[in-house]
């Protein structure tokens, strides 16, 4: 990880500090980032943004997001 992905990285702390954990995987093939704030998280519901982010949720709490196309999105920078 470059120092510009880090501070790109640092820029999303304050949003998730709020969540005492937080995990993550990515998919390569697929070219997903998952990211819960819940496991075992059992979503209910869905929805997805126009920026291709779906927010997963179970019993109308956020628990995950999954974004696609993650590795073609811009640089926060």
């Amino acid at each position: 990880m470059g120092k510009n992905e880090i501070k790109d990285f640092i820029k999303f702390a304050p949003s998730f500090m709020e969540h005492k954990n937080i995990w993550s995987s990515y998919d390569e093939d697929a070219d997903v980032l998952y990211i819960d704030f819940k496991k075992p998280s059992h979503s209910d519901d869905s929805e997805l943004t126009d920026d291709d982010v779906i927010i997963r949720y179970e019993k109308g709490e956020i628990i995950g997001l999954t974004i696609l196309h993650a590795k073609s999105r811009k640089s926060l920078s």
